[in-house]
Formats: C-alpha cells, structure tokens, sequence
C-alpha cells in the first residue's frame, strides 16, 4: 500500500472553549500566518527570520548587529548566522561602524532592497488572506493592540535558531 503524502488541511475550530485565552488564539492566529509566509518567502530563498532581518536591516540602514538582535530578540550566535546567510546571498553587507571600530554595521544590497520589495508585497498577500474576515480600521486596530501587548508583555529569552524558523 502506498503511503499518503497528502497534508491533514483544517479550519481549527474558532468557538470557545477551544479560543478562550489570548494565547491560544495568538499561537494559532501565528501559525496560520507563519505557515503560509514560509511558503511564500520560500519561492524567493527567504525564511520569515531571514525576512524580518532583511526588513529590520531596510529599515534601520547602518544597524550594528548588536542592535539588531536586539530590536528582534535574537540572540548573538543566531544573529550571526542569519547576517551570514543573507552576505552570502549577497542581500546585505558588513561594513565597519563609523561610530565605533569594534562594530560592523549591517547595510542592504541594492539586490536585497529589490528582494524586500518583493517580499512584503508577498508578505501582504499573505497577510490579507489570513485577515481577510478583518476590515481594514478593524486590521490596523489589532496591530496597535498587538503592539500594546507587546510592549507590556514579560520579559523573554533571545530567539535562537536552535527553536526552528
């Protein structure tokens, strides 16, 4: 017999008890996000942690490394690799801090700030599916709680590759 390769595809319940807390319905909410941004990202060489570092970088042009982990909570020795990976992929760039000679900078290519673009249109696409039962006030109100919740929430320990993509 020959074995089946087919995914279990589901639509998890949405009634409570099954979301009767926040976390379960963040967890499940960023599991139907992550899943098909990886996919995404995927056509185009990118994971999600590569994308957020890619954005971050976009972002914050000039960044040391230290600062971006920092913004993302990565821990160093993930941050490393992930800088490796996208200098590699030629998306971005050390160059000595002008501040301090200890640091590098982390700058994008002009080939990674083309591969942004992309990406966050894909990204979009992505996010208007997994939000598409959200208007657009209703969508911009859960990212300002979100952000909310964020801030206040307890501390953490930095994101290690060691955890998975």
């Amino acid at each position: 017999m020959a074995e089946d390769t087919h995914k279990l595809v589901t639509r998890p319940a949405a009634e409570a008890p099954v979301t009767e807390f926040a976390g379960q319905l963040l967890f499940r909410l960023w599991r139907a996000s992550h899943v098909h941004a990886s996919e995404a990202l995927g056509t185009v060489g990118l994971t999600p942690a590569l994308f957020a570092l890619l954005n971050v970088i976009g972002a914050r042009e000039g960044a040391i490394q230290q600062e971006l982990g920092a913004a993302l909570g990565i821990d160093r020795t993930t941050m490393v690799s992930l800088v490796d990976q996208l200098e590699q992929a030629g998306l971005a760039k050390r160059r000595p801090s002008a501040k301090d000679r200890r640091a590098r900078e982390v700058a994008i290519t002009p080939k990674g700030r083309a591969l942004l673009e992309q990406s966050r249109q894909m990204l979009s696409q992505t996010e208007d599916d997994v939000l598409a039962g959200l208007t657009t006030v209703e969508r911009r109100d859960l990212l300002t709680l979100l952000r909310r919740a964020l801030e206040s929430a307890p501390a953490q320990p930095l994101w290690s590759s060691a955890e998975g993509d």
